[in-house]
């Protein structure tokens, strides 16, 4: 097929399609992680720029092996240590990285809409969205994606549960449209002060019982909890929300009994995730933290390196 996205801002206009490629490159990806040589020369003498203006361990650093496993240039930008410091906006750190060859910004911030405006401003670079405030998160979407399809392999008819605070995940958003769009049915459940007013404009339903989300559910994806939410009285304790909302196996049981359990991370035990639940046979943490590094192969290797007709 021709591959239409320039830039990986979001999902809001990718069909399914466009979804289905990207899985199948993304096996391609895969199958290379398990070669014990797993350099391949296919961005070789392209330059790639990490600019990560929030902490991040998973996507940052799985971005960084992508690229080095596809021979690609890396410079890793730390906005702490760098001129933004001295007051530098973002629209002339984006113009400085471009002239200095940047064929690619990877890009993660806390505003809204950053990568966005870091597309609109560069003339050559290619964008990718690690994430921006509660907006978007498309890679962590793809992958949850893929590591679904990859253990289920048929997604449409499935049943998605995602628990937790909706309002304000920006992997939530992503996940909800990727999902939907392959035809999972996705029920949201958590304290009502953190769902958004209308999930059904998201393409997904709201119950605030966690039994009725998780029933005969295939994946049960649960949402990292902010402790700085509990400090805001967005929900009584932490102790409490576990008690409410946080899967254990009693919970699971009510889900189908093959039932992937994935979870974005850092995950926080006894608060959305019971450790016998995050160490147990049917959690995928580990399985997504793989899946990131080949997505993210496979879509760098579309947006800058050629794609597979």
């Amino acid at each position: 097929m021709e591959w239409k996205q320039r830039h990986i801002l979001d999902l809001d206009t990718w069909d399914r399609s466009e979804l289905q490629y990207i899985l199948e490159q993304t096996r391609s990806m895969d199958e290379l992680l398990d070669r014990p040589i797993k350099k391949v020369p296919a961005l070789r003498g392209k330059l790639v720029v990490n600019l990560f203006f929030e902490p991040s361990t998973r996507t940052r650093v799985s971005f960084e092996l992508a690229e080095k496993f596809l021979s690609a240039d890396v410079v890793n930008w730390s906005a702490p240590n760098s001129s933004t410091e001295k007051g530098e906006t973002l629209r002339d750190t984006a113009w400085t990285l471009e002239a200095m060859g940047a064929d690619a910004v990877v890009i993660r911030h806390g505003a809204v809409g950053a990568a966005d405006y870091l597309a609109r401003k560069l003339k050559k670079s290619v964008v990718f969205n690690g994430g921006d405030g509660a907006h978007a998160h498309p890679t962590q979407a793809l992958l949850d994606l893929y590591t679904a399809w990859r253990k289920l392999g048929v997604l449409e008819g499935r049943k998605m549960a995602i628990i937790g605070d909706v309002l304000h995940s920006r992997v939530a958003r992503s996940n909800i449209i990727a999902f939907n769009r392959m035809g999972v049915r996705v029920v949201l459940s958590g304290p009502p002060t953190l769902m958004p007013k209308i999930p059904e404009a998201l393409g997904a339903t709201f119950t605030k019982d966690p039994v009725d989300a998780v029933r005969d559910a295939d994946i049960v994806y649960l949402l990292r909890i902010q402790r700085e939410r509990q400090i805001e009285g967005m929900f009584p304790s932490l102790d409490e929300y576990h008690q409410f909302f946080g899967v254990d196996d009693r919970l699971l049981g009510s889900a189908s009994p093959d039932a992937l359990v994935m979870h974005p991370g850092p995950i926080n035990r006894r608060v959305e995730i019971a450790s016998e639940v995050a160490d147990g046979p049917r959690s995928m943490i580990l399985g997504q933290v793989r899946s990131g590094v080949a997505l993210r192969m496979a879509l760098l290797f579309v947006c800058l390196g050629g794609v597979r007709q």
